[in-house]
C-alpha cells in the first residue's frame, strides 16, 4: 500500500473520526483508526463501539488532486500517535507506505516516521443499515434541535434510558424529548420527508453532542436512517453511526400541566442575565437556588439569599403578568439552560403553583417547550 495525500485534508478527516475513538475501550484495536485506500480515495473509520464515524476523502475534488494512489489497501494505526504525527509534519505533502508485517512509513519533507500498524481484518465491521426508514433534515436545523434538548438528559447511569434523547416520529412530525426527571426539554419539528408509520428511538445524548461537533452550519441535508439498534446520520462525506439505548422511555406527556394559574411574559435575555447575577450568591451553597416572585404590578422579582454570603434582589419589568400572585424557587442552572435553549426571545412562563412543575416556551412559537420542577425551600 502506497499513496501521497495533502496533509491538511488528512488532518480534517482525522479530526472528525478521532471524536469516536476512546482510550478507555475494552477492545484494543478500537484505540486505532482504520484507513482504507483505493483509486477513488480514502475512507477513515474511528469507533468506540457505541459511536462509529467514517469519513471519505476523495482522490480528486473540483479538479484538484488530493490523493495519488500507487497501491491501495487497508491498515489500522494508533489513533493518538498517528494524529499527532500528521498534525506536526513539516510540509503539506505526506507520503504513506505500508510494507510487510504492517510496517508503516510516513514521510514529509525531511521527516520520516516508522509506525507499527495492525491488521484491518481484525477491525469490527460497520453495521449494515437498510434505508427503509429514511428522512432528511438540514444540518443547521439538526444542530439546533440537538442544542435545544441534549442539555436536559440525565448524567446518572441509574436509569440509562434517561441519558438519551427520545426521538419519536408520528403524524408528519419529529418530537425530541430529553429529561433527567427534574427538568424536561421538548422540541417539535414538522418535516416533509418523513417515511410512513410511527417509530421511536432513544439516541444517547453523548452521540448527539459529538454529532454537533462534526456537522457544518449549513442548510445541507443530513440523511437519517433508524433501525432497531442503530441510527445513522449521513452528510456529504461523513457517516455517523450510533447505537441506540434499550428500554422504554417514560411517557412524558403526562408531566406537562394542562392548566395554569399564573402566566408571565418577559424578555428571555433580561431574565437570563438577572438569574445569572442572582446565582452569584447562590453558587456557594450546593443547591444554587434562586427565588422568583410576582406582585400585583407588572414587575417580577428575582432574588437569592445565602446566610454566609449575603443576598441579592432584582426587579425586572415583565411584558405581562396574568393570574394569581406567586413565589417559587428553582435551580438557577436549570432555568438558565432552559432560557439559553429558547435563545433570547420573549418567553412565556406558565405556573400552576409554588410546588408544581412550570413550563417555559417562546412567545413566538411553541415548537420548543421547557419544563422545570421547582425546589422546596422553607
Amino acid at each position: 500500500m502506497k499513496f501521497e495525500i495533502k496533509r491538511e485534508r488528512l488532518v480534517e478527516g482525522l479530526n472528525d473520526v478521532m471524536k469516536a475513538v476512546s482510550s478507555k475501550t475494552t477492545i484494543p484495536i478500537l484505540t486505532g483508526i482504520k484507513m482504507d485506500v483505493s483509486s477513488e480515495g480514502m475512507r477513515l473509520t474511528g469507533s468506540d463501539s457505541d459511536i462509529t464515524i467514517q469519513t471519505f476523502i476523495p482522490a480528486e475534488e473540483d479538479g484538484e488532486q488530493i490523493i495519488q494512489v500507487t497501491d491501495g489497501g487497508s491498515i489500522v494505526l494508533q489513533a493518538k500517535v498517528f494524529g499527532e504525527i500528521i498534525r506536526k509534519l513539516p510540509t503539506n505533502e505526506v507520503e504513506i507506505e505500508i510494507t510487510g508485517n504492517f510496517q508503516t512509513h510516513i514521510r514529509s519533507g525531511k521527516s520520516e516516521f516508522h509506525l507499527i500498524g495492525l491488521d484491518a481484518m481484525d477491525y469490527p465491521q460497520l453495521p449494515d443499515i437498510q434505508d427503509d426508514r429514511l428522512f432528511t433534515i438540514p444540518a443547521d436545523l439538526l444542530k439546533t434541535i440537538n442544542r435545544e434538548t441534549v442539555f436536559a438528559v440525565s448524567s446518572s447511569e441509574t436509569r440509562p434510558v434517561l441519558t438519551g434523547v427520545h426521538w419519536e416520529v408520528k403524524d408528519g412530525e419529529l418530537v425530541c424529548v430529553a429529561t433527567d426527571s427534574h427538568r424536561l426539554a421538548r422540541r417539535k419539528t414538522k418535516l416533509e420527508t418523513l417515511p410512513e408509520g410511527e417509530y421511536s428511538v432513544v439516541i444517547p445524548g453523548k452521540s448527539l453532542t459529538e454529532l454537533n461537533k462534526i456537522l457544518d452550519d449549513t442548510s445541507e441535508a443530513v440523511e437519517i436512517v433508524m433501525t432497531n439498534q442503530q441510527v445513522l446520520f449521513k452528510s456529504k462525506h461523513i457517516l455517523f453511526f450510533s447505537r441506540l439505548l434499550e428500554g422504554n422511555y417514560p411517557d412524558t406527556s403526562r408531566l406537562i400541566p394542562a392548566e395554569y394559574k399564573t402566566t408571565v411574559t418577559v424578555n428571555g435575555r433580561s431574565l437570563l442575565q438577572a438569574i445569572d447575577r442572582a446565582s452569584l450568591l447562590a453558587r456557594e451553597e450546593r443547591n444554587n437556588v434562586v427565588r422568583f416572585s410576582t406582585n400585583s404590578g407588572s414587575e417580577v422579582e428575582v432574588s437569592s439569599n445565602s446566610p454566609e454570603v449575603g443576598k441579592v434582589e432584582e426587579q425586572l419589568q415583565a411584558q405581562s403578568i396574568e393570574g394569581e400572585e406567586l413565589k417559587i424557587s428553582f435551580s438557577a442552572k436549570f432555568m438558565m439552560d432552559a432560557l439559553k435553549a429558547i435563545d433570547g426571545q420573549d418567553v412565556v412562563i406558565q405556573f400552576t403553583g409554588a410546588m408544581r412543575p412550570f413550563i417555559l416556551k417562546s412567545a413566538l412559537d411553541d415548537s420548543i417547550l421547557q419544563l422545570i420542577l421547582p425546589v422546596r425551600t422553607y
